[in-house]
């Protein structure tokens, strides 16, 4: 396959995605490991800081959408950079004075929390400023297979790391990534377009302006599953998370090291998945690679309920996560593009932000929920509920339009990026089938 060039802006913003990115997986897991080692926190209070940041910091993010809009991203993104550069070294710094408590903890959750919901409202509109539309597919590719590489070396170095020198060491080495990420983004020179200048930019916002991102994803047909979708696959997903680092670390007195293999090594497979999502995608069309891979995505969490001690255990684990992570590395640049390319540029702050908002308080709800039937239950249990539940979400995928289905209007490319062709993705025999339909510029 013929290697895309993106162009030296792009190559700067995925270097810097890149720095963020390693930062932030060698940092996996640290604040439950700071919880659990430092704070002797238990399995409530592992959740609690988890699901109570992760709501406060979706609430502080809520109007972030028409704001983001109405300013120059580069701004924006590398000033969410420092941001949580800046918090993380605070956790370094109580951790060595011995003045660290969870109430901490949790102010510097809240902050990288809407620090992230604005980085991503911003990066994904730049994104579409650096490359056109037809290179979205492969940018959201490289991003992919950045992630997944990152994520392999990261928590098994991060684990060794915490084993020798502690996880204040991983929180500065997470701080340290997104110091780069903002130098990386200011070196990029090309002249951004000129931002919005509606109610946001003069500070006349309006609760119907918040809730526009919601509004636009209820009224597109083939959004509006795709959210639903991966709000609840991610929630149920992520809710585990901390549960999981207590069953392990504690319950089955795992290292360190083992946790941050168990959740390191399968992820080559979401690389292969993230560099295969192209072909698969011009064989078979983006919206059957997507329900497929959406489908087997969500089958293997549930397999961790049956986690063992030892090296048995983690070969599970390993097991388990690869078949995860593979399915991810093809369905999630997929879905990327396919909603950079059905939103307006000038929707896009709003939608992202949306999504995003939604996201992150449904894995709040759910962390939180997750943390009260594990103290009755214990984290087994729960681990076990939410595969089960995970299991029931292709039903929410279900409802996008079918393959050769007429698509919602708006819904193809034009010249800044917009979708408005009936099924973007689709191979050129099934786009031949679709009637045509013309654009429209408003869906509200």
């Amino acid at each position: 396959m013929a290697r895309h060039k993106l162009g030296r802006p792009f190559g700067w913003l995925w270097s810097a995605y890149a720095a963020s990115t390693v930062g932030t997986w060698l940092g996996f897991g640290a604040f439950p490991l700071i919880a659990i080692q430092v704070l002797h926190a238990g399995p409530a209070a592992v959740s609690a800081l988890a699901a109570a940041g992760l709501a406060a910091g979706a609430l502080l993010a809520f109007p972030l959408g028409p704001w983001v809009e109405a300013r120059r991203k580069k701004p924006v993104m590398i000033g969410a950079d420092l941001v949580r550069c800046a918090a993380l070294l605070t956790v370094s710094a109580a951790c060595f004075t011995g003045r660290l408590t969870w109430t901490q903890l949790l102010a510097v959750s809240v902050i990288g929390t809407a620090a992230n919901i604005a980085f991503t409202a911003a990066g994904g509109a730049y994104l579409k400023q650096l490359v056109r539309p037809d290179q979205l597919l492969v940018a959201n590719g490289r991003f992919e297979s950045t992630t997944w590489t990152a994520t392999a070396f990261g928590p098994t170095a991060g684990g060794a790391a915490i084993t020798l020198l502690g996880p204040t060491v991983t929180v500065m080495a997470n701080a340290t990534g997104f110091l780069l990420s903002a130098l990386g983004i200011g070196a990029i020179r090309r002249r951004e377009a000129e931002p919005g200048h509606g109610r946001a930019a003069a500070g006349r916002l309006r609760a119907a302006d918040v809730l526009e991102g919601w509004r636009f994803i209820h009224d597109d047909r083939n959004l509006r599953p795709l959210f639903w979708n991966t709000v609840a696959v991610n929630a149920l997903i992520m809710a585990t998370e901390p549960l999981l680092a207590v069953l392990l670390l504690d319950g089955l007195g795992w290292a360190a090291w083992q946790y941050g293999l168990a959740f390191g090594l399968p992820c080559i497979g979401g690389f292969a998945g993230a560099r295969a999502a192209r072909r698969l995608e011009a064989r078979y069309g983006r919206r059957r690679v997507l329900a497929v891979s959406g489908t087997l995505r969500v089958v293997w969490p549930v397999g961790l309920v049956l986690v063992v001690p030892g090296n048995a255990g983690v070969a599970l684990v390993v097991a388990v996560e690869l078949g995860l992570i593979t399915c991810m590395g093809v369905f999630n640049p997929l879905f990327a593009t396919e909603r950079l390319q059905r939103v307006p540029a000038e929707r896009l702050g709003r939608v992202l932000v949306a999504w995003k908002v939604t996201g992150t308080g449904a894995i709040a709800g759910l962390t939180a929920l997750g943390g009260a039937l594990a103290t009755v239950t214990g984290p087994r249990t729960t681990i076990a509920v939410a595969g089960a539940l995970l299991l029931a979400t292709p039903l929410l995928h279900r409802a996008a339009a079918a393959p050769g289905a007429p698509c919602p209007v708006g819904s193809s490319w034009s010249r800044d990026g917009t979708a408005t062709d009936p099924c973007p993705g689709e191979p050129a025999g099934v786009r031949g089938r679709v009637p045509a339909r013309v654009p429209a510029r408003d869906r509200s």
